[in-house]
């Protein structure tokens, strides 16, 4: 099985390569490992201090990932913190983040690469986060004696390594010198298959989000533009969403402020979205006056979370497509959120606040104009806000329990 996945992996990699050709995506992921050694070698040069690693796939598990790294920091200054990310997505929005000495690719996961960048880079623990599992990573850092602690894990039924063909990925998990895990459900199947260095510390996003409400950025043009109307705030929007909220903003049209934060802002992308609109709508980088404008469009990166601020309900996209993107942001502070039905096993956070009353799931356009318009009522709104603000904080603290068995590590 070991030389059919690295096959694979070397299979992957040339896919890559010849689609870079035509993806932009593609092109930079090849591109930002080329010069991976050297870097490597110029920053163990440069640095002569113990190295803790974290691995994150992208931007998502890196901000999961993120008050973990801070605590860190923050109790061992004289170590070097090392982020590695596969996807550019990461990569490129947080390669200059304060909390890293370095933020770098993950090369392929091949015996060659990964037994070289762990005997380089030396680190005295390697933390992944979430849903990283890679073989030969894992198989090098056992080999050197690092130990090895995922963070965050999340496990279903649907996960390969509760097959009963997924023997060679089991061995993976069992890598790990502790497993912490976000629920009951999923420390009971690791259980299942004879994993006991594994607890449930929770998900370290809720803490994640209380950062970022108890300091977020503010844009006073937006408070202004919102500040007489009651707002929605749609995040993550790809075309498959724009299809069923859209008879909902053309009626509530001059009732209403809508943001509309595009998962993607590339012009092609962003086409794809307001082609929805039949109202008046202003991109955020071309907004000089937003007197008369019903939609603004957020065509930037990093403003959604602390955007959420402004709004009273919020719609989060993703579920129709590739996955339900992060409602904690919005739950945080206190938004009631709607979102589609499709995939929500994987969030349990998303089927939490359905039971709870904080969160509506949606199958077509008709459900969501009833569940947007719901939340219009003032009161109906207020009730679930205060569900939603408790549910946070409720769950918080998956960090403080991670550090103690960090700490018992590290010193």
């Amino acid at each position: 099985m070991s030389a059919l996945y690295t096959i694979a992996i070397y299979c992957y990699g040339a896919i890559i390569r010849m689609a870079g050709m035509f993806n932009t995506k593609a092109k930079e992921f090849v591109r930002g490992r080329q010069k991976i050694w050297s870097q490597l070698e110029h920053f163990k040069a440069e640095h002569q201090e113990p190295v803790i690693w974290f691995h994150a796939a992208s931007l998502g598990e890196f901000e999961q990932g993120l008050p973990v790294m801070q605590s860190v920091r923050q109790q061992f200054p004289n170590h070097q913190l090392v982020v590695s990310f596969f996807s550019p997505s990461g990569f490129l929005y947080r390669k200059n983040h304060p909390v890293a000495s370095w933020v770098c690719y993950l090369p392929l996961d091949t015996p060659k690469n990964a037994r070289r960048f762990v005997e380089t880079l030396k680190p005295e623990m390697a933390v992944f986060i979430k849903y990283e599992f890679w073989h030969f990573y894992l198989k090098a850092c056992s080999e050197q004696r690092v130990p090895l602690v995922s963070i965050s894990a999340l496990f279903t039924p649907k996960h390969i390594f509760f097959k009963k063909y997924g023997a060679f990925y089991r061995k993976m998990l069992h890598r790990f010198d502790h497993l912490f895990v976000q629920n009951q459900s999923s420390l009971q199947m690791l259980k299942s298959i004879g994993i006991d260095r594994a607890s449930v510390s929770g998900d370290t996003r809720f803490d994640r989000v209380i950062q970022t409400i108890s300091k977020p950025q503010h844009y006073p043009e937006i408070a202004r533009w919102t500040k007489d109307y009651t707002t929605l705030i749609v995040g993550s929007a790809w075309p498959e969403d724009m299809l069923v909220i859209e008879q909902f903003i053309h009626d509530f049209s001059g009732k209403i402020k809508v943001i509309i934060a595009p998962h993607l802002v590339e012009p092609e992308a962003l086409n794809k979205i307001t082609r929805h609109l039949s109202v008046d709508y202003s991109l955020y980088t071309d907004s000089k006056n937003l007197e008369n404008t019903a939609v603004l469009i957020l065509d930037t990166i990093g403003m959604l979370s602390s955007v959420y601020q402004y709004g009273h309900f919020a719609y989060i996209g993703g579920a129709f497509g590739d996955g339900l993107h992060n409602i904690l942001e919005a739950v945080a502070f206190g938004l009631p959120v709607t979102f589609g039905n499709k995939g929500l096993e994987k969030f349990p956070e998303s089927t939490e606040l359905i039971e709870l009353g904080g969160a509506i799931a949606i199958a077509n356009k008709q459900e969501a104009y009833e569940a947007l318009k719901k939340l219009m009522n003032k009161e109906e709104r207020e009730v679930a806000s205060t569900i939603c603000q408790n549910y946070v904080l409720e769950n918080a603290g998956a960090t403080e329990k991670i550090m103690r068995h960090l700490k018992g590590i590290l010193q």
